[in-house]
């Protein structure tokens, strides 16, 4: 079932939204050659904690961090780890969001730690410049297939490939509701947007294969090839005014 959010829920919902922005921002700032991805974590914990929020990834189906943090190859899921150091010329992945008074926040970005290829800068580039592609078309009256075709479309026709194992969600007092909304798919078709509906839009573009796999942790998911992989996320409401990004700092 498809909630449609009131004005009252979507402005606790971009409360929710700024936390988790704040958060990542503060994540992807501690990017650094020699930082531990459990350093990175922790910092995202305590100012989501700060403010009044909770992590609402940790602990979610068993999951043991506030944070993804998945790097160069890691497409999601990443669990941080003391002993995971991040050196220099990684890509990395960090996937967080906050609960606050019930309403979910969630966002991800993808960073550099110190200089990276040209190759990882560009697959970064076209994947963030993805996700607004797919934000621009989320307007009342279009499809969820409007929004998945231009996330297709923008990346490739630049080589790259789209994730098509996991996919964006519905959020709002729940971290996933429903619609999926895939990364890839047909204009013109799937759910109709309507003004109240609650988006997470969330391109996961691999270099290489769009196959991927699961480690025996259970958890992080690679690519099958061993090529990078980079992923941006926000949550999106659907207005009538047009698509209204609740995830910014």
């Amino acid at each position: 079932m498809i909630v449609l959010k009131t004005s009252r829920e979507l402005s606790i919902m971009k409360e929710a939204g700024r936390i988790s922005a704040a958060a990542l921002k503060l994540a992807g700032e501690a990017v650094e050659p020699g930082v531990t991805t459990a350093e990175i974590d922790r910092l995202a914990e305590k100012y989501i904690r700060s403010q009044g929020a909770v992590p609402n990834f940790k602990g979610y189906g068993g999951f043991p961090a506030t944070a993804c943090i998945s790097i160069n190859s890691e497409v999601i899921h990443g669990i941080p780890s003391k002993k995971r150091v991040i050196r220099a010329g990684d890509i990395v992945s960090i996937d967080l969001g906050a609960v606050f008074e019930g309403y979910n926040g969630d966002n991800a970005a993808t960073f550099a730690a110190g200089d990276v290829s040209d190759e990882a800068k560009a697959l970064m580039d076209a994947t963030r410049e993805s996700l607004y592609e797919g934000i621009r078309m989320a307007k009342a009256g279009n499809r969820i297939g409007d929004i998945s075709a231009a996330v297709q479309r923008y990346v490739e026709a630049r080589g790259y490939s789209v994730v098509r194992q996991f996919v964006g969600h519905g959020v709002g007092t729940s971290l996933h509701e429903a619609p999926e909304v895939p990364n890839f798919g047909t204009p013109g078709h799937g759910i109709r947007l309507l003004p109240g509906m609650t988006l997470a839009i969330e391109p996961m573009i691999n270099a290489g294969t769009e196959k991927v796999k699961t480690l025996a942790d259970g958890w992080t998911v690679v690519t099958l090839d061993g090529k990078l992989s980079a992923h941006f996320e926000h949550s999106v409401a659907i207005t009538a005014e047009g698509p209204q990004i609740l995830t910014l700092a």
